[in-house]
């Protein structure tokens, strides 16, 4: 299921940031160093009793200008407005209410999702200035100081209110694929192909998310749910290179909730920036994936072309070095057969158990052919080892201090681990912990 998705917005300078950096705290940093990862991020997990969410910070809004970075700013604001479960929309009570305020509180009036007024730069909590904020007709102003960290839960406890009323009821017992990719990159010919008819929605599931399509099909004898995100997003006028920085956020919501995730890239333009990115949120997610590149008809010189296309995919995707790709073309049906062929074996992968003894074996023989690492004198000592979980398999090693453990020596056993087992197509993860760790 995927996390709730909490929207900031309102005019420019008016703390939306601060607020975010705060309830985003270190989560929003990326502990992981690997190349091709995002770390540039305007939305990020947040939690507050219990309750798991998602936040996303938004440009400043103002109506009045026209100028074309001003449009794109509105475009993924309202994109942002769009997927919100709840609003809140920040003004500033050092200032008071503006023209713009009231403009912008009537635009948010035309969303479905409930809005929440935060009356932030309060520093010496001036109660009595939030009174005039009652005007624009959102309900009860809640004052708070973001920058000194104010009123911060009262704030949350609000936004959580409109969370627990949220149906967290979802359908679990079919295969989940999220399809995703670029605009024009050929998810809805691809969509039409698995769904063996023009994409006219069979079945539109109640209390999923508003960004995706969740279509249930049959393939093999299984049930499967296609979560489709294709022509949802209008194409970026960003110039060429720059990042779409909301594009990520119907990926992200439809890579949280699948078990696998099928990735179209458009071999006529190559592999971009923004599918790289889309790649790593795949990864962070710890979900199998499938990689298509789609319109392979369209190459000419195709035996130089797939050798360029492996190469590329190798540099530009170092941090997920156990990715599938197949090479298909939906307007000939080449080797479309082979998407659902390859989905079920990277699921399959991803929910792969390895006995005990078995994997102990393997670890041993890494550790005789490399020892671990040693740190001021210290050796580290590995025990033993287990598997603890699957999607993705989880493999807890038990040491005399994890301190000492390096990264480049985690990544020698997921590779000595990915020899001796199949787990092409998903990622695994490695913790270490020490020996009296419960």
């Amino acid at each position: 299921m995927k996390k709730p998705l909490v929207a900031i917005v309102g005019k420019p300078n008016v703390g939306k940031s601060t607020f975010f950096n705060k309830v985003a705290g270190s989560k929003i940093s990326i502990v992981e160093d690997i190349p091709g990862v995002t770390r540039d991020r305007i939305f990020a997990n947040a939690e507050w009793c219990g309750y798991k969410f998602q936040i996303v910070d938004t440009g400043g809004l103002d109506f009045n200008k026209e100028d074309e970075i001003n449009k794109r700013i509105i475009e993924q604001a309202n994109l942002a407005i769009e997927l919100a479960d709840v609003i809140v929309f920040f003004v500033d009570g050092k200032e008071g209410m503006t023209a713009g305020d009231m403009e912008i509180a009537n635009h948010l009036r035309r969303a479905k999702a409930p809005k929440i007024v935060a009356v932030n730069k309060l520093d010496n909590f001036e109660k009595e200035k939030i009174y005039e904020f009652y005007e624009l007709g959102l309900g009860d102003p809640v004052p708070i100081s973001a920058e000194q960290g104010k009123g911060m839960g009262d704030l949350l406890d609000e936004i959580v209110k409109y969370l627990k009323k949220l149906d967290s009821t979802e359908d679990d017992k079919d295969i989940k694929i999220a399809l995703v990719g670029k605009p024009n990159a050929g998810k809805s010919s691809i969509t039409n192909r698995l769904l063996g008819e023009d994409r006219v929605v069979v079945s539109s599931i109640a209390g999923t998310t508003r960004d995706a399509i969740d279509t249930p099909f049959k393939w093999n004898n299984k049930d499967y749910c296609l979560i489709d995100t294709a022509g949802l997003r209008r194409k970026s006028k960003i110039e060429s290179g720059s990042i779409e920085r909301y594009s990520v956020i119907r990926s992200l919501n439809a890579i949280e909730r699948c078990d696998v995730a099928i990735l179209v890239i458009d071999a006529s333009q190559g592999i971009t920036e923004q599918d790289v990115k889309i790649a790593g949120l795949i990864h962070e997610q710890g979900k199998p994936s499938v990689i298509v590149i789609n319109k392979w008809d369209l190459i000419e010189d195709k035996d130089v072309a797939r050798k360029k296309f492996e190469k590329q995919l190798s540099d530009d995707l170092a941090f997920m070095k156990y990715y599938v790709a197949i090479f298909v073309s939906c307007e000939t049906g080449q080797r479309l057969g082979k998407i659902m062929e390859t989905v079920d074996v990277v699921l399959n992968n991803s929910r792969r158990e390895i006995p005990m003894a078995l994997f102990n074996n393997v670890l041993t023989n890494a550790i005789t052919v490399t020892e671990p690492p040693s740190k001021n004198g210290k050796k580290l000592k590995i025990i033993f080892g287990q598997q603890v979980s699957i999607s993705p398999p989880t493999f807890n090693i038990y040491c005399n201090d994890s301190s000492l453990v390096e990264n480049s020596y985690i990544r020698y056993l997921e590779n000595s681990l990915r020899r001796a087992f199949d787990f092409k197509g998903t990622p695994i993860k490695i913790q270490f912990k020490n020996k009296n760790d419960k």
